[in-house]
């Protein structure tokens, strides 16, 4: 089976952490998107990393750096179709997204989407919380690139929401059971990330 293309998700404004990339932030010594690409790139080929600005902050990584095809920083769907765009144009059906400030998502993430498409392809991956209940997480999907135009009007048109957007394609669910540790846990502020240090050292 050829292995999915995949875009790293990477073009917030990181309001919350007083701007910049939050992938570039240390984790466990080493800027938190090298430990993305590491796990990612094990699963998909080529990877691509959606930012917006300058290209060269990036350069040592040595990937293709695709801005929102839209102004305005309209969120992770302009990426998702930044992303949508560039695996058509290197023939591919279909391309896996995963957020740039989640670095523990699962190493089996690509097999575990393709095994649960929906019946337009597209996937989204979910987990479940402490009550069990499943909780989706929309960063996260394998992306037919047939929808990418109806994606391009949607953003067009002002909306935003990954979910809204998912929901008129019936997407397939691949969950995910936390086991007391959530893959998907995700840093939007600096008591997070200094969790995500205490939840890496564990994990080695």
């Amino acid at each position: 089976m050829s292995r999915l293309p995949a875009i790293i998700l990477a073009g917030g404004l990181a309001t919350r952490m007083g701007g910049g990339d939050k992938p570039l932030l240390p984790l466990a010594g080493r800027p938190m998107l090298a430990g993305i690409i590491d796990r990612i790139a094990a699963q998909s080929d080529p990877v691509a990393l959606n930012a917006n600005g300058d290209p060269q902050r990036f350069a040592e990584y040595g990937l293709p750096v695709l801005p929102d095809g839209l102004p305005g920083f309209p969120g992770p769907l302009a990426g998702i179709l930044a992303g949508m765009d560039w695996a058509a144009g290197i023939g591919a059906e279909a391309v896996v997204s995963v957020a740039g400030d989640t670095p523990f998502f699962p190493v089996d993430l690509v097999a575990r989407l393709r095994d649960a498409a929906g019946p337009s392809g597209l996937v989204l991956a979910a987990g479940r919380d402490a009550q069990g209940q499943v909780v989706d997480h929309p960063t996260f999907g394998l992306w037919p690139v047939a929808l990418r135009d109806d994606l391009r009007a949607t953003l067009i048109a002002g909306q935003r929401r990954v979910r809204s957007f998912a929901s008129r394609y019936a997407p397939g669910l691949a969950v995910w059971d936390a086991d007391g540790f959530d893959p998907f846990f995700n840093i939007n502020t600096a008591e997070e990330l200094a969790q995500a240090e205490v939840m890496a050292a564990g994990a080695r």
